[in-house]
C-alpha cells in the first residue's frame, strides 16, 4: 500500500505500483505486445468487431435499427472524447510517472494530463454501442475496453482511477444520448435501406434463394395455364 505524506494510504496508487509491477518482472516481448495492444491493437480489434456485427445485424428482422446502433457507437465515442476534453483541463492530475518514481513506463512522450484515460473512453464507448446493436459482439468490446484499461496502468501511463473514470464517462455518454441518437439515426437508415445502397443496411437474398423464386413462379403460371386449359376443354365438351 502506498503511503503518502503523514502516513495516509493511497489505494490508487498502490494499486497502479502492483499492476506496473508486472511489467518489470514480465520478458521484454510481453512488454512491448502489451504496448502495441494497448495503444492500437484493441482500437484495431474493436473496428474489425465492429465490421463483423455489422455484416451479422444487415441480416436480422429489424436491420435498421441495428445499423443505425452501430453508426451510433463511433458517434459516442467522439462526443465521449470531446467532453474529456475540458475535464482534463478542469483536474489537470499529472501523469503517474511524473509524481512517482520507480514506475516502468513502456510509453514514452505522454505529457498531456491523466485523468480521464481516452483510451479507455474510446473503447468503453466502442464496447458500449457494440452491446446496443448486438449483445454477443458487445459483451466482446465491453471485455476488451476493460483489457485497454489494464493496459494502460501495466504501461505506467495512468492510474486506475484515471481508468475508471474513462470507462464511466464512455458508458453514461453511450448510453445516456443512446435514445435520441436512435431516433434520428433510425429512420435514417431505414430510408438508406430502400436506395440503391439498401445493401448496407439490409443483407441481399442469396442468388440461391433468388433462382429458386422465378423457378417456383414459372411452375406455377405453367400449372395455372395447363388447368386453364383442361377447363376450356371441359367446356367445349359440354357444348357439344
Amino acid at each position: 500500500m502506498a503511503v503518502l505524506a503523514g502516513g495516509e494510504t493511497n489505494p490508487d496508487v498502490s494499486l497502479l505500483y502492483d499492476i506496473n509491477g508486472i511489467a518489470k518482472d514480465a520478458p521484454h516481448w510481453t512488454d512491448r505486445a502489451v504496448e502495441f495492444i494497448g495503444e492500437y491493437g484493441i482500437v484495431l480489434g474493436l473496428a474489425v468487431l465492429m465490421l463483423c456485427a455489422w455484416w451479422s445485424v444487415r441480416k436480422s428482422k429489424d436491420a435498421p435499427a441495428g445499423v443505425a446502433a452501430l453508426l451510433w457507437s463511433p458517434l459516442a465515442a467522439g462526443i465521449a472524447l470531446l467532453i474529456n476534453v475540458p475535464i482534463r483541463g478542469f483536474v489537470r492530475r499529472p501523469r503517474p510517472f511524473l509524481d512517482h518514481q520507480g514506475l516502468e513506463v513502456l510509453v514514452k512522450g505522454k505529457t498531456d494530463f491523466s485523468f480521464v484515460s481516452d483510451h479507455a473512453t474510446l473503447t468503453m464507448a466502442l464496447g458500449v454501442g457494440l452491446f446496443v446493436a448486438n449483445r454477443k459482439y458487445g459483451l466482446i468490446g465491453i471485455g476488451l475496453a476493460l483489457l485497454e484499461g489494464f493496459c494502460r496502468v501495466y504501461m505506467g501511463v495512468h492510474y486506475p482511477t484515471d481508468v475508471v473514470g474513462g470507462l464511466a464517462l464512455g458508458t453514461a455518454v453511450t448510453l445516456l444520448l443512446a435514445p435520441p441518437a436512435m431516433m434520428l439515426l433510425t429512420p435514417l437508415t431505414g430510408w438508406i435501406a430502400g436506395t440503391r445502397c439498401g445493401w448496407l443496411v439490409r443483407a441481399r437474398a442469396g442468388a440461391a434463394d433468388t433462382a429458386l423464386v422465378p423457378a417456383a413462379t414459372a411452375e406455377a403460371v405453367s400449372g395455372a395455364a395447363g388447368r386453364g386449359h383442361e377447363v376450356r376443354a371441359q367446356d367445349r365438351d359440354l357444348a357439344a
